[in-house]
């Protein structure tokens, strides 16, 4: 185990040794897991908040953690990359803990919940795929030139979150391998969602028993917000909260509000703050 940024970070093998798959970790307190988006795991203050009333952990999707991202080759599927999961909590010793998902984080978090519906004791989902609207589609951002990207996921794309995550270091080599980590995350997690991000979910998803809740930016243009009225019908008692002045990734754009949420839902009733 390594110390990354205060974070403690180690890589487990799945998938017979063939997939490594690093977790980073922080904080104290009732087990937190985190499933990261489409474009790769940030350490960013939602998480950090997160930390001081939780034990984080954020594992990296398959193919996204750093000197193995040939290892995605090795899964087929959808169905691959939940077993796989499956096989990283059952290292962990991770039973009953609570999950939090963005975007493509948020369908596998939804995913795994409905495969194996002890594994979640309260299920988080911020802005999530896994649904079709044919009047309403989801947008490719694989398709979108790279200088869209910041304007389609963010309503800002200047804002703190959005330089999170499209980080601009000065020196060249460092820009390019960002570019490129950025691109390989993309197409490590798109294998498993495109040409439409519908998978089956909708047959699976009755499946889920914890309690959930959704988190919608407001102005999310890649997942529209109508989305939210799908995952609550077939979520029983499932509620949304609307975050204001926030696109596809309202943790990053409304960190402490989000967090707050977030907080707030999975503490136990009377749990001190």
């Amino acid at each position: 185990m390594s110390s990354l940024n205060d974070t403690q970070a180690r890589t487990l093998s799945v998938w017979q040794n063939r997939v490594r798959m690093r977790v980073l970790s922080k904080g104290a307190g009732p087990a937190l897991v985190f499933f990261h988006g489409p474009w790769g795991l940030h350490w960013d203050p939602f998480l950090d908040t997160l930390s001081q009333h939780f034990t984080v952990h954020a594992p990296e999707h398959p193919g996204t953690t750093p000197g193995a991202p040939d290892d995605i080759y090795h899964l087929d599927g959808l169905w691959d990359l939940i077993l796989c999961y499956d096989e990283l909590l059952e290292q962990m010793g991770l039973e009953g803990a609570a999950f939090v998902g963005h975007s493509f984080g948020a369908m596998v978090a939804c995913e795994v919940a409905a495969a194996y519906p002890r594994r979640a004791s309260r299920l988080a989902l911020i802005d999530p795929l896994g649904l079709w609207r044919d009047e309403a589609p989801v947008v490719n951002w694989m398709m979108l030139n790279p200088l869209e990207l910041p304007g389609a996921i963010f309503r800002d794309p200047a804002s703190a979150g959005a330089r999170v995550m499209f980080a601009q270091p000065e020196d060249e080599e460092a820009r390019v391998t960002a570019q490129v980590g950025l691109t390989w995350a993309m197409g490590a997690t798109g294998k498993f969602i495109w040409p439409i991000p519908d998978k089956g979910l909708k047959k699976r998803i009755h499946r889920v028993k914890a309690p959930t809740l959704l988190i919608w930016g407001a102005e999310d243009r890649l997942v529209p917000p109508i989305y939210a009225e799908d995952f609550l019908r077939h979520i029983p008692g499932a509620r949304i909260e609307t975050v204001d002045k926030a696109g596809h990734a309202p943790h990053l754009e409304q960190p402490a509000a989000v967090a707050g949420l977030v907080r707030d839902f999975l503490r136990p009733s009377g749990a001190p703050a």
